[in-house]
This record gives C-alpha cells, sequence and structure tokens, in this order.
C-alpha cells in the first residue's frame, strides 16, 4: 500500500495536484459538446438543403406533406419502407426504381425515374426525408450514398 502522501501537502498544493484534472475534465467536456454542435449543425444545414431539393423534384408525385398518392405514388410520411429497406429506399433516390414496391403494406407497381440528382443530393433529400413527417431515421451520409451503385 502506497502512504497517503496528500497529508503532506498543504490546501494549496492539494489544489495545485487536482487542477490538471479539472482541466482535462473541462477540455474533454469542450470537445464533446462543440462535436455534437458541429455535428447537428451539418445535419440541420444538409436538411434544409434536402428540403429545396425535395420542393424542385419529388412534390409533385409525393405532395408537398409527403403523403404520396394513394394507390399510385407511395407515402414518404411515416412510411416503414424508408427504414427497412434504407439501402433500396437511397438506390430508388439515386437511380430511380421501377416495379413494386410496399409500403405501410399497401403495394404500388410505377416507375420512379432517375432524377439526375449528385449524391450530396441524394444525401441532403433523403436526410430532410428521414426526418419528417413522422419519420425518425438516421443521417444518411455521403459515404454511404456512394457506396450503392
Amino acid at each position: 500500500m502506497l502512504p497517503n502522501f496528500q497529508a503532506y501537502l498543504t490546501p494549496i498544493e492539494r489544489m495545485n495536484l487536482q487542477r490538471p484534472i479539472i482541466a482535462l475534465i473541462t477540455l474533454t467536456l469542450a470537445v464533446t459538446c462543440s462535436s455534437q454542435l458541429i455535428s447537428q449543425s451539418t445535419h440541420g444545414a444538409s436538411r434544409e438543403r434536402g428540403e429545396k431539393v425535395y420542393e424542385t423534384y419529388c412534390t409533385t408525385c409525393h405532395l408537398p406533406t409527403g403523403k404520396g398518392i394513394p394507390g399510385t405514388f407511395p407515402p414518404l410520411a411515416k412510411a416503414d419502407y424508408l427504414i427497412n429497406n434504407r439501402s433500396d429506399a437511397i438506390r430508388a433516390v439515386k437511380q430511380g426504381m421501377e416495379g413494386e414496391v410496399t409500403v405501410n403494406s399497401m403495394t404500388y407497381n410505377n416507375v420512379m425515374y432517375s432524377l439526375g440528382l449528385d449524391d450530396q443530393q441524394v444525401v441532403d433529400v433523403m436526410n430532410y426525408i428521414l426526418n419528417n413527417w413522422g419519420n425518425d431515421g438516421a443521417e444518411v451520409t455521403l459515404e454511404e450514398v456512394k457506396a450503392i451503385n
């Protein structure tokens, strides 16, 4: 067992020993909080850009509310397909899709043409869709979109 050397220190010396620990804790908290703020700011900017992409390319079929047109164009609002088939949903936005798709227990059979979006626009519009109208999806990353062929 090591001797209790702090018993031989003055209160000022003990406080001086604690300062580096307090500084390290403070620095750790500051870095953690600032990285979370940067992340939230980045995701917020992506969603804002995504809203513009959505308004330009998606509202005609899926409507401004994301509810789609029953029997013709599937809803994006509270859409189980987006969460359960994340990669396929990203691929549809990136490359288009054709054929049957089931969303919220309803089958749709139509064509979604490729919109010609670049990868960052796909990220942004997916982040907008996945975080609106009752959807609670994790943020889509550029690496995730680039990995989809």
